[in-house]
């Protein structure tokens, strides 16, 4: 049994001195504070929860820094994805496979334990299915395995190109399912997880516009107990479209209908009224926010001050993978405030820290999110931990909550010491134990997707 000790680690008490985190089978055992090192325990200056990813599109990881030239007209979320068209269609389960691993490397050295996996690459590039139709499945869970990274599996149900019903484009041949091969899917998807190792299944009906009323209906029973994910109000355009078509904006159209409740995460909800803002803080479900996605793709700002200000819950996903960190996350979710708002701290409590108000949202939004026992330091909580460097010039003075709020505002990645993903130590000095060799057979894939665009 790995025993851990910290000079200083925060509890769901509060920061504490001397610590010591008895892990076994994947799980905190224990924790004791005031305590004395013990011969063998793992010596380390600050601990803190490691946070989940709720949402990722790992196969997008390629394409980062690919989209970046200006077009003829202005560029939008919908003439990105045109890039992401691209580099979907060409390629294979081994590409998604090395990509994955390295995005999950990525993730760990970050901070992050566990990620959620909005997973809707299904199918060969011609549209038809594998001869196993969970292989492009198989292969993120291969992935997170390699590396150690907690996973929510996410199979996507993607059916239409937008409301109505309307026919897909040639495009999403790779993403199409109808419930039927669903169905399928997702129990060749059950078989494959592996429970006892903390892996999750849920369900993705990919967005409003993607799934007609009756689909998401159906594939709401298919979900069971299971999370539920689904894009919502990412773009102004999907809400004019929606209501011209449901008579309803998305989230309204959610609140209504779809018994949104604690097993839901609403991915973006950027684009809501202030009763929308409300209902959903209501709900107990989870708003998913990707805030650098989202300001890379021109999507909006979240309005986080009003919906924290009624309770409402959120966690923070890195969507498109365009950039890797907890950090890097929760500073573009402040900043876009500030900004906004024209004031400081605007996501935190009165009083209160502002990193440390936004972790402890986002380490019970993420493992909510999830379905993961995760996010504190407690008994019979996974062992999701991270360790911070007490060595960097920043900390030099600074001490607990000025230790998040330089981690969130100044250091970021470089001050991630040691990650623990369900017990099992997959980062020690800032390196995943397996990055040189993630790394190259990840520059292997990228060297031949180049050649395959460039034909």
């Amino acid at each position: 049994m790995p025993v851990l000790h910290a000079a200083r680690a925060l509890t769901p008490e509060g920061w504490k001195s001397d610590v010591r985190v008895t892990i076994e089978n994947g799980a905190i055992m224990s924790v004791e504070t005031g305590a004395g090192e013990q011969e063998g325990d793992e010596r380390h200056a600050i601990m803190a929860p490691a946070p989940a990813n709720l949402h990722s599109h790992a196969f997008q990881r390629a394409t980062a820094g690919l989209a970046e030239v200006r077009g003829e007209e202005a560029d939008t979320f919908w003439t990105w994805r045109e890039t992401m068209y691209r580099f979907a269609l060409m390629m294979s389960p081994d590409d998604v496979e090395a990509v994955a691993a390295q995005l999950y490397v990525e993730m760990l050295e970050a901070g992050f334990s566990a990620v959620a996996e909005f997973h809707y690459l299904h199918h060969v590039p011609d549209g038809s299915s594998y001869a196993q139709p969970a292989e492009m499945a198989g292969r993120i869970l291969s992935a997170a395995r390699r590396v150690g990274i907690g996973v929510t599996l996410l199979p996507v149900f993607y059916a239409h190109s937008t409301f109505g019903g309307a026919a897909p484009r040639p495009e999403q041949r790779r993403f199409l399912c109808d419930l039927q091969s669903f169905a399928r899917l997702l129990e060749d998807c059950r078989e494959l997880i592996k429970a006892d190792k903390g892996e999750i299944l849920g369900v993705a009906p990919h967005s409003l516009r993607a799934v007609t009323p009756d689909e998401l209906s159906e594939i709401m029973t298919l979900a069971g107990d299971g999370p539920i994910h689904i894009h919502a109000a990412e773009q102004v355009k999907e809400v004019e479209d929606c209501i011209a078509s449901l008579d309803a904006r998305p989230v309204r159209w959610l609140l209504d209908h779809a018994g949104v409740d604690r097993r839901w995460c609403l991915v973006h909800a950027t684009h809501m009224d202030q009763g929308e803002t409300q209902d959903l803080a209501r709900s107990g479900a989870v708003a998913g926010l990707c805030p650098v996605t989202e300001a890379n793709l021109g999507d909006g700002i979240f309005n986080a001050a009003d919906y924290i200000h009624r309770g409402g819950r959120y966690g923070v996903g890195t969507d498109s993978n365009v950039a890797i960190g907890v950090a890097a996350e929760l500073r573009q979710l402040e900043y876009a405030q500030r900004l906004r708002q024209r004031a400081r701290n605007v996501c935190s409590l009165p009083g209160a820290s502002c990193g440390r108000t936004m972790l402890e949202a986002v380490w019970l939004g993420g493992a909510q999110a999830l379905g993961r026992n995760s996010g504190r330091l407690a008994p019979g909580a996974a062992a999701d931990i991270l360790t911070f460097r007490a060595d960097h010039p920043t900390l030099v003075g600074k001490e607990d909550d000025q230790i998040l709020d330089a981690w969130i505002f100044s250091v970021g990645n470089p001050l991630v010491d040691c990650v623990w993903s369900g017990g099992l130590k997959v980062v020690a000095d800032g390196r995943h134990v397996f990055k040189d060799q993630v790394a190259a057979q990840f520059a292997k894939t990228m060297r031949e997707l180049g050649q395959q665009a460039a034909l």
